[in-house]
């Protein structure tokens, strides 16, 4: 019986696309040999056999008629979401979502993520009908990133259920001279939730260490919510400047 019921869950993935960014303006509509950074991401999610869905969440006309142009599916949200998460939020109740089904958050500046990924984050809520939400990490190997901020940190505990999730290097080494050092994950910004709890959770008050680091899963684990952590090796490019689009450009040359 409980095979059945996981059987009709449905697994969706809405990718949120703002125009307005302080970094880089009107980022999804960029243009990556030839192709909008948009329309890559969409389509690496379209061919994951686990989604039966693929949407992009924006609030701006130009990026919904890019994407209806290259026969992607579209909803069109609010334009004053303070998070991804809200945006996110709006789109499940548009597209009328069930309760029970998995919503998985898949970044728009992400146009390299490798397709296994959705399946290893979307998995442990359909395994686990418990779990309220999950998200990836990545064990850190260019030293830079321990102690860049945009990097963001992750602890966990024996079963991988997030501790806490830090822009400074956590855990911090109090000796360094007595040997190994420790290994430092990344969070990586995929997340699955159930879409009943995605509505908790966006209705939930902002949280104190989220005010400070500002990162928002911080809310749910401060409210007691478990965030289940999914090691991956499976590293991926997020878009942010100009620099970073073009390295994107470059590796995908370098596939071709």
């Amino acid at each position: 019986m409980e095979t059945e019921k996981q059987q009709k869950i449905e697994v969706v993935a809405i990718i949120p696309a703002r125009y307005h960014s302080n970094r880089f303006e009107g980022k999804p509509l960029a243009l990556i040999n030839g192709k909008s950074m948009i329309q890559h991401v969409v389509e690496r999610a379209q061919s994951v056999t686990l989604l039966s869905r693929v949407v992009v969440a924006t609030d701006d006309q130009r990026i919904a008629d890019c994407v209806a142009g290259f026969g992607g599916e579209y909803v069109i949200t609010r334009d004053d979401h303070v998070s991804g998460s809200d945006r996110l939020a709006e789109a499940a109740e548009l597209l009328d979502i069930s309760e029970h089904d998995v919503v998985v958050n898949i970044q728009g500046d992400q146009p390299l993520f490798n397709a296994e990924v959705i399946e290893q984050v979307a998995r442990p809520l359909l395994d686990d009908p418990s779990l309220p939400m999950s998200t990836l990490i990545y064990k850190i190997i260019r030293p830079e990133e321990i102690d860049d901020p945009n990097h963001v940190k992750t602890v966990f505990d024996h079963e991988y259920n997030a501790l806490y999730f830090s822009r400074a290097p956590v855990p911090f080494q109090r000796n360094p001279e007595e040997g190994t050092a420790p290994t430092y994950y990344k969070h990586l910004g995929f997340y699955a939730y159930r879409k009943g709890f995605l509505l908790t959770f966006v209705a939930l008050p902002e949280g104190e260490w989220e005010r400070f680091e500002k990162l928002e899963q911080l809310r749910a684990l401060e409210y007691g919510y478990r965030i289940k952590v999914i090691l991956t090796t499976h590293d991926s490019i997020e878009v942010d400047t100009l620099e970073d689009l073009k390295r994107v450009e470059k590796f995908i040359n370098l596939q071709n």
